[in-house]
């Protein structure tokens, strides 16, 4: 299966029954990321989180069972 990263939009080659391909096939709203771009925005949030200044939100779910 052929793949574009949305970020870089470089072309690459996945296995076509790897779980990433059937999420890809089956839910179009997830996207691609080749592992270049993975890795650097992965590298920049730990750095945010490092400063302090990076806050985590709790899902609404969670929200919903404090009242």
């Amino acid at each position: 299966m052929r793949v574009k990263c949305f970020i870089c939009d470089k072309i690459e080659t996945i296995d076509d029954f790897s779980p990433l391909a059937k999420k890809l096939r089956n839910r179009p709203i997830h996207t691609y990321l080749c592992d270049e771009c993975n890795s650097r925005i992965e590298e920049k949030t730990k750095k945010r989180i490092a400063t302090g200044n990076f806050k985590f939100y709790k899902s609404s779910q969670e929200i919903e069972d404090d009242f």
